[in-house]
């Protein structure tokens, strides 16, 4: 959609969160919505580490490995 000035603006996607529990054995599964919407694909090797706020990253360990190696911060 184009703003007055004639310029075009793209709209924010409304993202439905995704309730997720954990099993007794510390499995958690994600939605194959929610992976695809983050461009993760069946098979990509991911890094799962805390954040220490009370967060979980997950990331690509590619990425992950990247951002290591070039800033020495995950």
């Amino acid at each position: 959609m184009a703003d007055a000035e004639g310029s075009w603006r793209i709209h924010p996607v409304i993202r439905e969160p995704a309730e997720v529990s954990v099993e007794s054995d510390g499995r958690v599964e994600l939605p194959s919505g929610l992976l695809a919407e983050a461009g993760i694909n069946v098979g990509e090797d991911l890094l799962a580490f805390s954040d220490g706020d009370g967060r979980i990253v997950l990331r690509r360990a590619s990425d992950a490995i990247n951002d290591l190696l070039r800033q020495g911060t995950l």
